[in-house]
């Protein structure tokens, strides 16, 4: 227990070390090829800080063997939206909060309102028509063809978001490769840290996932507490800590982009894989976190809409909607 204990907080900052580099490159990215805000923080990094979390399920799916696997999977794919719109919120907004207090920002959140609306409707919308197939998941056929159009749409929204008029990436830090070696900045060194950085992220993230699994068996834990709730928060981290990072920048748009755009792509590609692999009966604590998702982001969107702004004690309500989860988790049914 001891050693877990050890080798989970040093993948840990494994982690926070690969977000930094992460960050530092795929901002220069942005400043590299005219990207602006939206481009960079709602598909580059959401895209990349993803990956994670959608090559875990797949495995547990494909590889994993027994009654319990399909089950162990579907809660993973459930389990990643359900973070990013409840807890990865709260900590965004509780950030906020924070540097404030310290004298670090100011308390208004600087968004660009219109990709943020656009990265939420898309995600009610994809992931909404995921979570009714289970529905009709007996029908395979029906299935497929739903499947292939949520694949599609994740297209759409490329379009859409490349397509905004977005403010263009600001002062960025000297990259962290160039600095160290005395190298002029081009393209060749960005894309080098930009892919140390993943590597380090995925590595940590895969370290972190194993030992919290180790530990967790030790306690007895349930495999679908293990899958929906635990793994999630592991795999959930280079979200987390990219936009820790870009809050005490001010860096809002890519703070919140970072996470609206990897509940997007999370609505697609894992829950595709999860509707043609799997029997896509989602109930119990899986439907409860996928209705908990949904209904964060119907509440923050319809904010956003009457208001027109966004603000940290909005972002925050996740908070009292994980905590509606984790009551349910650990005094109702496991079913």
């Amino acid at each position: 227990m001891t050693l877990d204990i050890i080798m989970t907080v040093l993948s840990l900052g494994l982690i926070l070390v690969a977000c930094s580099v992460f960050v530092n490159a795929i901002e220069w990215v942005g400043k590299k090829l005219n990207f602006h805000e939206g481009i960079v923080g709602s598909v580059f990094a959401a895209v990349g800080t993803a990956l994670p979390e959608t090559i875990i399920p797949i495995i547990a799916i494909v590889f994993a063997t027994g009654p319990q696997a399909d089950e162990i999977g579907i809660g993973a794919i459930a389990g990643a939206p359900f973070m990013l719109g409840t807890l990865t919120f709260f900590i965004t907004g509780l950030t906020v909060i924070i540097y404030t207090l310290r004298g670090k920002r100011s308390l208004k959140m600087d968004v660009d309102i219109s990709i943020f609306s656009k990265d939420l409707t898309f995600f009610i919308v994809i992931y909404g028509i995921a979570v009714l197939t289970t529905f009709i998941h007996n029908h395979y056929l029906i299935r497929t063809a739903i499947a292939i159009i949520l694949l599609l749409s994740y297209a759409y929204y490329l379009k859409v978001i490349m397509a905004e008029d977005a403010a263009a990436i600001g002062d960025v830090e000297p990259l962290y490769l160039t600095r160290f070696f005395k190298r002029p900045t081009n393209l060749m060194w960005i894309i080098i840290q930009l892919l140390v950085g993943l590597v380090g992220i995925t590595l940590g993230a895969h370290f972190f996932i194993g030992n919290v699994e180790d530990m967790s068996k030790l306690l007895g834990i349930a495999p679908l507490i293990l899958s929906i709730i635990i793994t999630p928060i592991a795999t959930e981290l280079p979200e987390k800590m990219n936009s820790i990072m870009w809050v005490g920048r001010n860096k809002d748009t890519l703070a919140l982009g970072n996470v609206t755009g990897a509940m997007v792509f999370q609505s697609c590609f894992p829950v595709v894989f999860g509707i043609l692999f799997t029997p896509w009966n989602l109930q119990g604590i899986t439907m409860l976190s996928a209705i908990l998702a949904l209904t964060s982001a119907i509440l923050t969107l319809a904010w956003v809409k009457f208001k027109g702004t966004i603000n940290p004690f909005v972002l925050m309500f996740g908070g009292v909607l994980y905590t509606i989860f984790i009551v349910y988790v650990f005094h109702g049914p496991l079913t």
